[in-house]
């Protein structure tokens, strides 16, 4: 009896160790964990902005205004990405929506600017260096190689750790920015306060 209770027991162990693996992997607020959440969150958002870019492209512009379309799939892109992190990379749920929003915005301009700025200093700098082009690299392999290692080192080095310390964490910023976004949306709504119902009445009357 007590050997076929080990036997269970043992037999057990491996759906248990991939349970609580599952678990850290989906719950845990640790380094690694969150990274490799914060990895899938970038996929699903950068297949987004592809195929929202790419529609746009080519069903709704008719092969026309190709930087329309990419502006509207990384805009698309950007929204899912802010979404899955708030409820699933970092679980923000003690942090408001409005100040995830504004601080999300501050860190993708920054995330914009890095990448625009430091790929195309950096394909100046491989292009400078004789070595790459008797290796046999050409315009087009500088650029790309420039796009990808900026694009790793603002990944790690920016986004993640904003996100992680700043964007979906409580910060003494956060009452600036509800109170930036309440007088955004009060703004944008502007029209529709100042309307008196009476008003109109009286004027549609006359």
């Amino acid at each position: 009896m007590a050997a076929d209770q080990n036997n269970t027991s043992a037999s057990d162990h491996p759906d248990h160790g991939l349970k609580h693996l599952g678990s850290t992997l989906l719950r845990s607020n640790s380094l690694v964990p969150t990274f490799l959440r914060s990895a899938v969150s970038s996929q699903a958002s950068g297949w987004v902005d592809f195929i929202v870019g790419f529609v746009m492209f080519y069903w709704i512009f008719n092969h026309h205004l190709s930087w329309l379309a990419t502006g509207i799939g990384v805009v698309a892109g950007g929204i899912v990405n802010c979404i899955i992190c708030y409820k699933f990379t970092f679980r923000a749920e003690n942090c408001s929506w409005s100040a995830v929003v504004v601080k999300y915005a501050l860190v993708w301009i920054g995330n914009l600017i890095l990448n625009s700025a430091g790929t195309d200093g950096l394909y100046m700098v491989f292009k400078n260096w004789p070595f790459l082009e008797e290796m046999g690299f050409k315009p087009a392999g500088y650029y790309a190689a420039a796009r990808l290692l900026m694009s790793l080192l603002v990944s790690w080095f920016w986004n993640f750790i904003l996100q992680r310390n700043f964007v979906y964490r409580p910060s003494r910023f956060d009452p600036y920015a509800e109170r930036f976004m309440a007088s955004l949306l009060d703004f944008l709504h502007i029209h529709h306060k100042d309307r008196n119902p009476t008003t109109e009445k009286l004027t549609t009357d006359r």
